[in-house]
């Protein structure tokens, strides 16, 4: 039998699945209990909620943004390291880019979910502006790049990308050569 944090782990990825593809109105956690092959009772002993599960599968989609880049690697190298994962994600997974964008207009309406979006936001400007004020520093970028609308821009895309995938590539790639030195 999964332990507990297995069988979280579970219900997040079906519920995943299903946001991927019938959105969050179509999200019904008797769908869920079916797809891990348990009781829907035995869903709240879980997650309390559906907007608990709703911010699990947040977390979950969130958290497949993370790119594992090598150790050492500059601010040029991470941040062509951290594109092509966007890109290899888009291409690979592209079912994480339709619930990201579901998550954002459901932030629109549901506190939950608007809190985990505004935290994880919050750390994804951070990151990014340490990764793009260090090759500041090192004068890796154009020197027509602003560090605060290159964040902007960053996030611009990746957004742009959820909506509009077929034109993510050329975007990335635009992205690149406009902050590269």
């Amino acid at each position: 039998m999964p332990q507990r944090a297995d069988r979280r782990r579970e219900i997040v990825r079906a519920a995943f699945r299903q946001v991927a593809e019938v959105g969050f109105e179509g999200l019904r956690l008797r769908q869920i209990a079916v797809d891990v092959g348990i009781d829907h009772s035995t869903l709240h002993h879980h997650f309390p909620g559906k907007k608990d599960i709703v911010a699990g599968v947040a977390e979950y989609a969130i958290s497949q943004f993370g790119a594992r880049l090598p150790d050492g690697a500059g601010p040029v190298e991470s941040l062509r390291g951290y594109l092509t994962h966007l890109r290899e994600l888009l291409a690979g997974s592209p079912e994480v880019f339709v619930v990201t964008a579901e998550l954002d207009l459901r932030a629109r309406r549901d506190p939950v979910v608007r809190a985990v979006m505004e935290h994880h936001e919050a750390n994804w400007r951070r990151s990014l502006r340490e990764l793009l004020d260090a090759g500041d520093a090192l004068d890796a970028w154009s020197p027509r790049v602003d560090v605060a609308g290159a964040v902007e821009l960053v996030i611009a895309v990746v957004k742009g990308a959820q909506l509009a995938p077929d034109g993510a590539g050329p975007a990335f790639a635009q992205l690149d050569t406009l902050l590269a030195r």
